[in-house]
């Protein structure tokens, strides 16, 4: 893998020459109006050479684009989700433009950004209350229960109200079964209406449990400070007020997690970690500790210390996501259908095979990251039975020279522009056809 280098900061060169392609200008024309050698301008286009000051206007000004977009580049993970929102829009949106958009409005990019993380915040939550209507058994039950008072109430009253004439003794009765009912009815009715006026951030923990406890985990970046001091788990999973079923999630994560401290503490697998250039199988055997623990410690790393952002996913053999930990420019949908070409679920074809691979996500500037992934039964596996598998994959941005054509890759197909995928379930939203396509 080469040095590793943030990618925004060591892009300009590449930035540079998509720019001046895209503008069908010679290499040799444009270093000739900007005062330098065709040979010098290569080196800059090919990262191998810093470049700022007036050099860097003078190429901005000949290739018609702000400074800004040449020097800082736009935040992936804002073009990403800029480029979503206006897949939603069909094709009357110049999704090729993003880029330039994002660079020179900062603030509008931003506000389109957020626009679209909130849009998403709601569906979400749509997703999550249609689910609870339609599988919580506790609505259920409580539906139920009002429901069942509803029709005794209503069948007492008619036979009182009917044409056959009772005697006192039967109609006290039928008025004592309607008075029962009633109260009945009014308790169930109040616990259904204080269950469905859920305060806020009850709401938050109505997803799934693997859910809410990345919600927990992301608020610490994925990295838990106390388990690195050898506090214990118990302790961490009291403080973290999680009800059940997360609680049960957390526990089994809080309880890995300080089986992998102990195998690599902080200090010493930190500076292995920068000597060996953050790849997994080194340090797994550097170590000499199984590949997936080197995995997952690597995703535990403390971002402020300088580390690269790290992602990490798990998902069961029927491909169901368990674990998610997000990294700018990545992600994987959890409902929906994610892409099936990561490397993630190719391991669950070759078990016990660790995977390396290059991948490249859509789009014109395309966000390469490199993967490791492996997948590997867990448990006991007993004979006449098939092994319970799990894979598990590893996500870091590329290295800067690699060594092999990227795989595509894509988050959905609902929004993925590459129709000429045999991998394609479901063909893209209106906008991402054939005239997006990359």
């Amino acid at each position: 893998m080469g040095e590793f280098t943030v990618p925004h900061q060591r892009l300009v060169g590449s930035r540079i020459r998509e720019k001046r392609l895209d503008r069908g200008l010679r290499q040799a024309a444009v270093a000739e109006t900007v005062g330098i050698s065709p040979s010098y301008l290569n080196l800059i286009e090919h990262n191998r050479r810093r470049i700022g000051g007036k050099l860097l206007a003078d190429l901005a000004r000949v290739l018609d684009v702000d400074t800004a977009l040449l020097a800082d580049g736009v935040n992936r993970e804002t073009l990403d989700q800029m480029r979503g929102a206006a897949a939603t829009m069909g094709g009357a949106i110049e999704v090729d433009r993003t880029e330039e958009l994002a660079a020179r409005y900062p603030g509008w990019g931003a506000l389109i950004a957020a626009q679209a993380r909130k849009i998403a915040t709601l569906e979400e939550r749509s997703r999550i209350l249609t689910d609870r209507i339609s599988y919580d058994p506790h609505l259920a039950g409580s539906l139920h229960e009002v429901i069942s008072a509803v029709s005794a109430i209503r069948s007492s009253a008619s036979i009182l109200v009917g044409p056959e004439e009772l005697d006192q003794d039967w109609q006290r009765r039928f008025h004592e079964n309607i008075h029962t009912d009633s109260v009945r009815l009014a308790s169930s009715s109040e616990a259904l209406i204080a269950y469905l006026e859920a305060p806020e951030g009850v709401l938050e923990q109505s997803g799934s449990p693997f859910e809410v406890v990345e919600s927990y985990l992301e608020q610490s970046a994925f990295h838990i400070a106390p388990l690195e001091e050898g506090v214990d788990p118990a302790v961490v999973l009291q403080q973290s007020e999680l009800e059940e079923p997360a609680r049960s999630v957390l526990s089994g994560v809080l309880q890995r997690y300080a089986a992998d401290v102990a195998q690599l503490p902080l200090g010493t697998f930190e500076k292995a970690c920068r000597k060996h250039n953050y790849d997994p199988a080194v340090l797994a055997q550097t170590f000499g500790v199984p590949l997936p623990v080197a995995m997952r410690r690597l995703a535990q790393l403390p971002p402020h210390n300088g580390h690269p952002p790290l992602g990490l996913v798990i998902c069961d053999a029927a491909g169901a996501l368990t674990f998610i930990k997000s990294v700018p420019g990545f992600t994987m949908p959890r409902s929906g259908g994610a892409c099936p070409l990561w490397p993630l679920y190719g391991a669950l074809s070759r078990p016990h095979q660790p995977i390396r691979l290059d991948v490249e996500m859509p789009g014109r500037n395309p966000t390469r990251f490199l993967c490791f992934a492996l997948a590997e039964s867990i448990g006991p596996t007993p004979f006449d039975a098939p092994p319970v598998l799990q894979s598990m994959m590893l996500v870091m941005p590329d290295s800067p020279e690699p060594v092999a054509t990227p795989h595509p890759v894509g988050v959905s197909c609902r929004i993925c522009p590459r129709n000429n995928c045999p991998s394609r379930r479901e063909p893209a939203l209106r906008g991402m056809g054939p005239k997006t396509e990359l």
